[in-house]
């Protein structure tokens, strides 16, 4: 007797195939180079001073600009990458970001560089939501979607440590402009295969684009992270704190601007329900960002000011820490997909990065050992932290919002990296002030870099004597911010523990997976870990 054949259920989310772990791959590319051109300027800026002879103020927007542009135009950039589809805002930003790497690669002044470099920041601000969401379009399984988010994050963290040291080699064997052509082949490459296996994706049902919010997500951005990062390397000034408040204003009359227009850049339905999920992911990414940046603040100085490397052998050294993140993500995924909850899984994150920061506060000014491991403790957890929120928020998420989304993840790490700069920056800053006896030099008194700088005008003596205090002090300063971060991370693991368990099923669930349609977003939703069923997402 003939049995009729079974129907395969049309929501079940299809498994990603060779293609789509292809297609991943090449996302891999322009992730790897937006996040390492924060840092690829490190060892280039002596050959560009003496070649271009830029000021004192355009050699600081040469440095700054690419990352303030990134950060200004990130939820404007997810936000119509939803409404114009993610792959050709993908396919844009691509190529903004190789014309830009050929202007700045051969350009004859300064004001050239930094215009480029603002193109840089316009094109990575396109790429960098576009890959994350178009990860959410192509794996609508809930298991393979965490491990490719696992793989994204692991590439970002990588690509942040790698930029320095490439830099170095590229300037020690070519000329300046290299650090800049090396980005040309992986855009070109991008162009050509993203056509043909990345999927076109988009929110069927758009409605318009809400221009006012564009200039006042801007305004809100750009005061506050700048303010941020200042306040950390400067200390408090009132024009910083002016500068944060500046933001802070716009930042409130964005929020109203969403809560009541009738076509918001970021729906505050993203927050509710379901979305309680996404608010809590996003927070405690924030939380992360602000402890794994300020770790960094204090790691690379340490390295340079206080045991004395080169740049280049500190870069060297501090790719060391990065070496076992790319077993971490991994390692997380799995453990849930076996049934551990995530809630235990970022609890337990938070904790071994707060682990991370004990051994900083046990370091000594000869320590180096420790402070690499300490580091590289601290890269796993957030590791782990990163690629479990984002995985949760975007599962959280509506599927045709998933480019807001990411764009919202990707605006707190900039918040919480330069909130974290600036908390901890400053609890070291006034440790060391405090430390260093009054006799020194007045810049030895401000910063260990000044310290060192006023070694050199001094008697041998004299400059042992300063440099020993001196490095003591900061390493002291060391202790109590790894202390803060690592009390910051405990609390940040107890609310997780809390906030992220499964409670009520309309709140922590996935938004669950529709069948595909050819070019918009729908196709993109994940089943979750825990599945109650399937419902369609279009009205």
């Amino acid at each position: 007797m003939r049995t009729k054949p079974q129907a395969t259920d049309p929501t079940t989310p299809a498994r990603a195939t060779r293609k789509e772990w292809t297609a991943l791959a090449v996302l891999m590319l322009p992730l790897l180079l937006v996040s390492m051109d924060v840092s690829v300027l490190y060892f280039a800026i002596p050959q560009i001073t003496a070649d271009l002879d830029p000021s004192g103020t355009q050699q600081l927007w040469i440095f700054d600009i690419y990352a303030f542009v990134l950060a200004g135009l990130l939820m404007t950039m997810g936000s119509l990458g939803d409404r114009i589809g993610r792959r050709r805002l993908l396919l844009f930003g691509a190529t903004a970001f190789g014309a830009a790497s050929l202007v700045a690669a051969y350009a004859d002044s300064a004001e050239t560089l930094i215009a480029a470099r603002a193109v840089l920041g316009v094109g990575g601000a396109t790429l960098m939501p576009s890959t994350l969401a178009l990860v959410r379009t192509m794996f609508r399984d809930a298991g393979q979607r965490a491990k490719a988010i696992g793989l994204w994050q692991t590439v970002m963290v990588a690509g942040i440590a790698l930029g320095s040291v490439m830099s170095g080699v590229l300037v020690e064997h070519f000329w300046w402009g290299s650090v800049f052509l090396v980005n040309l082949p992986a855009m070109v490459l991008l162009l050509v295969l993203a056509p043909v296996l990345i999927p076109e994706a988009r929110d069927p049902h758009p409605g318009r684009f809400d221009l006012l919010s564009v200039p006042l997500s801007m305004a809100a951005v750009l005061p506050l992270v700048w303010g941020l990062k200042e306040v950390a390397a400067e200390g408090v000034e009132l024009s910083y704190v002016v500068s944060v408040a500046v933001g802070l204003a716009f930042a409130a009359l964005f929020v109203r601007r969403q809560r009541t227009t009738a076509a918001p850049m970021v729906p505050p339905e993203l927050f509710r329900g379901r979305g309680r999920a996404f608010r809590a992911a996003v927070s405690l990414n924030l939380i992360s960002s602000l402890a794994m940046f300020g770790s960094v603040y204090f790691t690379t100085q340490y390295l340079q000011s206080v045991l004395g490397m080169s740049a280049i052998e500190a870069a060297l050294w501090a790719l060391l820490p990065s070496v076992p993140i790319g077993l971490a993500a991994p390692a997380a995924t799995a453990l849930v997909q076996r049934g551990v909850d995530r809630a235990h899984v970022v609890a337990v994150g938070f904790t071994v990065a707060a682990g991370g920061y004990g051994l900083l506060a046990l370091a000594g000014a000869d320590s180096l050992g420790l402070v690499l491991a300490g580091a590289g403790v601290l890269a796993c957890g957030g590791t782990v932290i990163g690629a479990q929120l984002t995985d949760l928020a975007l599962g959280a998420a509506p599927a045709e919002k998933a480019g807001t989304a990411s764009s919202l993840l990707e605006t707190g790490q900039e918040f919480g990296g330069a909130m974290g700069m600036a908390l901890l920056g400053s609890i070291g800053n006034a440790v060391y002030r405090d430390a260093v006896p009054s006799w020194a030099p007045a810049e030895a008194r401000e910063t260990l870099g000044g310290a060192v700088a006023a070694a050199h005008h001094l008697p041998e003596r004299a400059s042992d004597t300063l440099l020993t205090t001196a490095r003591e002090a900061f390493t002291s300063g060391m202790h109590a911010a790894a202390l803060t971060g690592a009390v910051i991370l405990l609390a940040a693991a107890t609310v997780a523990a809390s906030a992220l368990r499964t409670k009520k099923p309309d709140e922590l669930e996935e938004y669950p997976a529709r069948p595909a349609c050819e070019g918009e977003l729908g196709e993109a939703g994940g089943d979750g870990a825990q599945n109650s069923g399937a419902r369609s997402l279009s009205p």
